[in-house]
């Protein structure tokens, strides 16, 4: 078949499955319901379908393929759904330990990996709430002041930067605001 992008409605004809209508686009398939076979995906670029009647596509054709991409920004703004952030390389294997105050107490090792999870989750979970602070009926000027303290966490958790393999993935505070 041509670049041309058939639109919902486009009546075709398939050599095996006989006549049928277009009643889907997806970023690679039609979705068809033929008379005699049902529905069935077909490939954009299958050559073996005879136009019949064409419809035009709309310009602002919403595809399954735009509405994942947009479905995947809102889960990912919206949503506890935790991305994967690196470990920088030179701690990799390595472990956090806490020696007490008091020596009678035994020191505490903790794997750097499991520390560093933590500090992640502790930053994803800053940023969704930054969002729903956001996107919340309050005051603006409520929202300016919460944004304000959840500014400041981030510049007190700074220290915890060295642990991150990039820098976009770092916490930044008032000053890198």
């Amino acid at each position: 078949m041509s670049e041309t992008i058939l639109g919902v409605g486009s009546r075709i004809k398939h050599p095996q499955f006989g006549k049928g209508v277009v009643v889907q686009i997806r970023s690679d398939a039609y979705e068809i319901t033929f008379i005699e076979s049902g529905t069935r995906l077909i490939k954009r670029d299958y050559e073996g379908l005879e136009i019949i009647e064409e419809v035009a596509t709309p310009s602002d054709l919403a595809t399954y393929e735009k509405i994942e991409k947009s479905l995947v920004r809102v889960l990912h703004r919206f949503s506890d759904i935790q991305e994967t952030v690196p470990l920088g390389g030179k701690w990799t294997g390595g472990k956090l330990v806490i020696f007490p105050g008091d020596t009678s107490l035994k020191e505490k090792e903790i794997p750097i990996e499991a520390f560093f999870h933590k500090i992640v989750m502790v930053r994803d979970r800053l940023r969704v709430l930054e969002q729903r602070v956001n996107a919340s009926a309050i005051s603006d000027e409520e929202k300016v002041d919460i944004q304000q303290y959840i500014t400041r966490i981030y510049g007190s958790l700074t220290t915890f930067n060295v642990l991150f393999k990039n820098k976009d993935d770092q916490f930044v505070g008032e000053r890198g605001a």
